[in-house]
């Protein structure tokens, strides 16, 4: 109970050769608490989309596919289903096969934007990614994105899970619509956001979107800050 007390809690370490990565000097008494911000990888960080389509369309040249313009839906294999009964099984099978998650390319801005982030003061940061369940490659993939992108330093900010409402957070960026799981009031903020499959959706107030990388994330972040002397 301890150590998955101190997992869903992410008491991130404050050490390593990043003077950010959100793991500067702990705040002082009184002074505002970090805020904790977890980032989705898949659709957010790096393109899912655009290298599922790549890799579908080469393995099976023959076969109709979905543009990226008309994919609605976050499941890619329900909609590829919809087409034929075959495909939804051929399109899983590109995603479960090696080599899939390591070349993704990130998503433009991307990795810039989170380093960023990292690296402003009282703020930590980690990758909040959902491993596939045929595991063979999927869970060493992502970390080695990560390192490969983000450098070394970042494997410390990982965290894989299936369920994302366990984890302790103030805000949640992600571009799938429905998050849900065993805490149906989970700490954080659902920030969507955008991608081809969701961007038809019109999202009810307070619900918010990030358009893009490019978007005033930073706007987002201080909306959800304390100041001085709130610290919980």
């Amino acid at each position: 109970m301890i150590l998955l007390s101190s997992f869903l809690h992410l008491r991130p370490r404050r050490c390593g050769p990043f003077a950010g990565l959100g793991r500067g000097p702990g705040p002082a008494a009184g002074s505002r608490r970090a805020l904790r911000v977890l980032v989705d990888m898949d659709g957010v960080l790096a393109d899912f989309e655009g290298g599922f389509l790549k890799k579908f369309r080469a393995r099976y040249p023959d076969k109709p596919y979905i543009a990226l313009e008309d994919r609605r839906g976050f499941w890619v294999s329900e909609q590829y289903g919809r087409l034929g009964p075959e495909l939804s099984e051929k399109a899983i099978s590109i995603w479960e096969s090696k080599n899939f998650f390591i070349e993704l390319d990130p998503l433009p801005g991307a990795v810039e934007a989170v380093k960023q982030m990292a690296n402003l003061a009282d703020t930590d940061v980690f990758i909040c990614t959902s491993p596939i369940k045929k595991y063979r490659y999927c869970p060493y993939e992502k970390y080695a994105w990560v390192e490969k992108h983000f450098g070394p330093e970042f494997l410390e900010q990982i965290v894989l899970t299936r369920d994302k409402t366990v984890v302790s957070a103030d805000l949640l960026i992600d571009d799938r619509p429905d998050i849900t799981g065993a805490e149906l009031k989970p700490s954080w903020e659902h920030v969507l956001f955008t991608a081809c499959h969701n961007k038809h959706l019109q999202l009810k107030p307070p619900s918010r979107r990030l358009q893009s990388w490019t978007d005033d994330w930073k706007a987002i972040l201080d909306s959800k800050r304390l100041p001085p002397g709130q610290a919980t």
